[in-house]
């Protein structure tokens, strides 16, 4: 014990990442249907790893959160405020009945057992994990006229009851928000999670890392013509009669290259290959001449490039409408295969509408694709680097605004580091989904701020407060602890209840987002993005977030006042 309390003193960093190693290890194991997961592991972890001994900077824990939960904003930036709304009353409506709920149970709790006020808001602070509850409630203890070290007594009880409890207010939340929601609604937060992403793609067919489609809509293949008469010009153009989009892209002529130029007369024995729609190019194929799986020299290079559609010529229009006032020239060779919306793919169908911030993807060979490109927009060069100027700045923002304070009488409300980094991470997100030439963040980078920075807050929180928890359980026995996880349960499970009978959540991936957010449990949340594989938890989580910092800051002065 000694040794490793001396390990730890000399790189307390080093108690951090073995609560991370044990935490994620032991989050893997199952138990039937029930998994602890990697975040409430990592909290277990570190509880034990505390009683060691560990002193560790409470810096590195803001530092974790803000790139977590700027992370999560920046990713589901462009679906939250597309989300806005009417229907975002389900999520103000859910925030409310945790708040509320959570106030009952404090007060109704504090009165039964004869608690003070201090141990009550302590109570609060911890079971709800709500942190700011501990200086709200000692401001409105300080007005209650007490003698000083009665004040003092029952300001230093907040910080017992908070201790106590808090650990399993983050345990608690994410067994609530992740098992017990999904034994209640009889769901799966995988499978809805799947569900939701597949409706807002209308159909569009997104292929993970490594999948291609067997039989690819777009195709080249090789002819050796059969019989001479017809120009380049005319058999694009017999494709294009019958529906489909074919262009000759190669010519070889008497084993030797032919321009391709629109006038030229094919003649028997040319070889020439054809790209264009798979349908399209068969069809037209039959009535060139003889299919060859292959000819020297007969390979052309094409490209996929995502261009960002700028030109005010192509915005707030039809996909019919833009392709008929384009000319033949303009087309030739060049395919639109994707148009993705605020990062979520939208079907090329003739009615479609291209807004403002759509991004197409143009399939063809490099000098067709960057001459659409001069007239469509700049295009998205790919980038496995991380614009840090952008989100630099974007961090930089969001802590400056969790530094605002808005007073309601007496009341402090702000949205602290957490609330603001996470306001910029929506708003910057929502500004890059706008401007796509700058501000990038690959997918793995902002996969490792989220997994990293959520794993490390909560292992933070388990190295700072499970000795001293553990501690004041030995010496005021179980009651107060157990109260906490009455304080945890009871308005999640009001909030649950509410949501499945009252607001008739039909997807529990959304639902536990809401919830989460509803109690600010940003553990559940990670465990509930983690069980998702994706971010449709995020617009519900960020709006009953945002609610639940003011809602339950106000819980404070309120649990003083009743309790």
């Amino acid at each position: 014990m000694d040794f490793l309390r001396s390990i730890f003193h000399q790189a307390p960093e080093i108690a951090l990442f073995a609560a991370l190693a044990l935490g994620y290890w032991v989050g893997k194991f199952r138990f039937g249907s029930f998994q602890l997961g990697g975040v409430a592991g990592s909290l277990l972890a570190a509880v034990l790893i505390s009683q060691v001994g560990v002193t560790i900077d409470s810096g590195i824990k803001a530092v974790l959160f803000a790139l977590f939960i700027y992370a999560v904003g920046f990713e589901s930036g462009p679906q939250f405020f597309r989300s806005l709304g009417r229907q975002s009353v389900k999520e103000i409506l859910m925030a409310l009945v945790v708040a509320v709920s959570g106030l009952v149970t404090v007060v109704v709790i504090a009165r039964v057992f004869h608690l003070d006020k201090g141990l009550a808001a302590g109570l609060a602070a911890g079971g709800l994990t709500q942190s700011a509850i501990i200086g709200t409630a000692g401001s409105a203890i300080e007005k209650l006229g007490l003698a000083p070290d009665e004040v003092q007594r029952m300001q230093a009880n907040v910080a017992i009851g908070y201790a106590v409890t808090y650990i399993f207010g983050s345990f608690g939340a994410i067994i609530m928000c992740v098992n017990v929601l999904q034994w209640l609604t009889g769901r799966k937060i995988r499978e809805d999670a799947i569900q939701a992403e597949q409706e807002l793609l209308k159909g569009v067919r997104v292929y993970g890392t490594g999948e291609s489609p067997a039989v690819p809509d777009l195709v080249g293949r090789i002819f050796r013509v059969g019989q001479a008469g017809r120009t380049v010009a005319e058999l694009e153009a017999s494709a294009t009669a019958n529906g489909g989009t074919v262009t000759v892209e190669r010519i070889q002529r008497r084993n030797a290259m032919v321009g391709v130029d629109g006038s030229l007369a094919l003649e028997a024995g040319d070889i020439i290959l054809l790209v264009g729609r798979r349908a399209a190019v068969v069809a037209l194929g039959a009535s060139v001449g003889e299919e060859l799986q292959g000819a020297e020299g007969m390979d052309v290079v094409m490209v996929r490039r995502d261009v960002a559609i700028s030109n005010n010529q192509y915005l707030n229009r039809s996909v019919k409408d833009i392709l008929d006032s384009l000319s033949q020239e303009f087309k030739h060779g060049v395919y639109a295969v994707a148009l993705m919306r605020a990062g979520t793919p939208v079907p090329i169908a003739p009615n479609t509408m291209v807004m403002p911030g759509d991004v197409v993807t143009l399939f063809g060979t490099p000098q067709d694709v960057q001459k659409a490109a001069q007239s469509v927009g700049p295009i998205i060069v790919p980038s496995d680097k991380t614009d840090f100027v952008f989100h630099g700045l974007g961090i930089t923002v969001g802590l400056l605004i969790g530094l605002l304070v808005l007073r309601l009488g007496s009341i402090p409300i702000t949205l602290g580091s957490g609330g603001g980094a996470l306001l910029a991470g929506l708003l910057f997100g929502w500004w890059r989904s706008r401007k796509h030439t700058f501000g990038n963040m690959p997918t793995a980078a902002s996969t490792l701020l989220r997994d990293l920075g959520l794993a490390g807050f909560v292992a933070m929180v388990g190295l700072q407060s499970g000795q001293q928890a553990v501690t004041t359980v030995m010496q005021q026995g179980l009651t107060l602890f157990l109260l906490g996880v009455v304080v945890t349960i009871v308005p999640l499970l009001i909030a649950m209840l509410f949501g499945k009978y009252v607001l008739r959540y039909d997807n529990v991936a959304v639902f536990a987002g809401s919830l989460s957010g509803a109690r600010s449990a940003n553990p559940a949340f990670g465990e509930i993005l983690d069980k998702a594989g994706n971010s449709i938890p995020t617009a519900p989580f960020a709006i009953t977030y945002a609610l639940a910092n003011v809602f339950l800051t106000l819980l404070g002065p309120l649990v003083i006042a009743f309790a």
